[in-house]
């Protein structure tokens, strides 16, 4: 098992509950996947360095996981197709 922090960005474009919801998913997937959620740092809505999809600001979340190796690529497989995401990286730590 490993230990790997993923940080997100939800289009923040969206209500807060569906930002909710999706924070839960995938903390729900990670568990899913035989993972175990150690933390959930939501560090709320920032500013880009440069502008996305033309929008300037997004709901940032810093998740802290413990899985095997083969968790974070599906992660990352259903984070891409999930269009509230803007943008998604998982590092191993």
């Amino acid at each position: 098992m490993n230990k790997y922090q993923l940080l997100y960005i939800i289009d923040n474009g969206i209500g807060d509950e569906e930002k909710q919801t999706l924070v839960d998913k995938f903390s729900a997937l990670v568990e899913t996947l035989g993972g175990t959620v150690d933390a959930v740092d939501k560090w709320g809505t920032r500013k880009y360095a440069y502008p996305i999809n033309y929008k300037k600001e997004g709901y940032y979340v810093l998740m802290k996981f413990t899985s095997d190796a083969a968790a974070p690529a599906e992660i990352d497989r259903q984070m891409r197709i999930n269009d509230a995401i803007v943008r998604q990286m998982i590092t191993r730590i």
